[in-house]
């Protein structure tokens, strides 16, 4: 990620990525993505007439930066009102308000007429009752699973996806179990898993999974490193965050 010279607000950053291809806003004290954001836009495939939905948009950027792969549409949900506001100056700075919308909604009564050809989310992780509450309440919300839980996310997902479609996931690896129940409780299945490794010789932090209906066993992808033995980025992760086409993962 590269800072750029911009005239954000006074409590604002304004970020690039994939060489300045997409500006992102965000606030200095509010709630921030991280890594697992870009790692998410990289695994998702998608098709030119896919009808996409963001569950928990945050500020926008997974959306964003799906925004350099084919698709008809993005139709982002966003329970805050500031991030939901947020989500919608990003899409405009990139100029991206006929292909993605946000809405100002809670996932758990979300009751669209449509279905989607592909939902995906980069949720809440930690348990309502698990670490500490941040000062913040955008911070809080956004990293705890306050305004839904992991099983509210796959009831969502579920209720709103094509027979056919799929839906993709980021979750830290101590979250498998509740995955694979919740996604048991509304009919889906893997049907691709990559784990991601801070570094080479260490446990997985995180997975990303693309699931659907009906699937065959998992396939599982090669591994993803985000750092290499010097504690820099991997040529991977920044072939990832500079948006750069190193060949599908699948």
């Amino acid at each position: 990620m590269k800072r750029i010279k911009a005239s954000p607000g006074e409590d604002e950053t304004l970020d690039s990525f994939y060489h300045g291809r997409v500006l992102i806003l965000q606030k200095k004290r509010g709630y921030r993505f991280s890594v697992d954001a870009p790692l998410l836009a990289d695994f998702i495939r998608t098709r030119p007439a896919d009808n996409l939905l963001e569950l928990g948009a945050g500020s926008g950027v997974i959306s964003l930066l799906l925004s350099r792969k084919p698709f008809r549409r993005v139709v982002c949900l966003e329970v805050q009102p500031g991030l939901a506001a947020l989500a919608r100056c990003n899409i405009a700075l990139n100029r991206l308000e006929k292909k993605i919308v946000v809405l100002e909604q809670d996932l758990r009564a979300f009751r669209p007429e449509e279905k989607f050809d592909l939902v995906f989310s980069n949720p809440p992780y930690i348990k309502r009752t698990g670490g500490h509450l941040s000062l913040s309440e955008e911070k809080s919300i956004a990293k705890h699973e306050i305004k839904g839980d992991i099983f509210d996310i796959m009831q969502a997902a579920g209720s709103v996806l094509e027979k056919d479609g799929r839906a993709c996931f980021i979750y830290p690896l101590k979250r498998k179990g509740d995955f694979d129940r919740a996604l048991e409780a509304v009919g889906l299945k893997v049907r691709i898993v990559r784990f991601v490794h801070s570094r080479a010789g260490q446990p997985a932090r995180w997975f990303m999974a693309e699931c659907r209906f009906a699937a065959p066993s998992p396939e599982v992808l090669q591994p993803l490193w985000v750092y290499d033995e010097r504690g820099e980025y991997t040529p991977e992760m920044k072939a990832i965050f500079a948006g750069e086409d190193h060949g599908p993962h699948f």
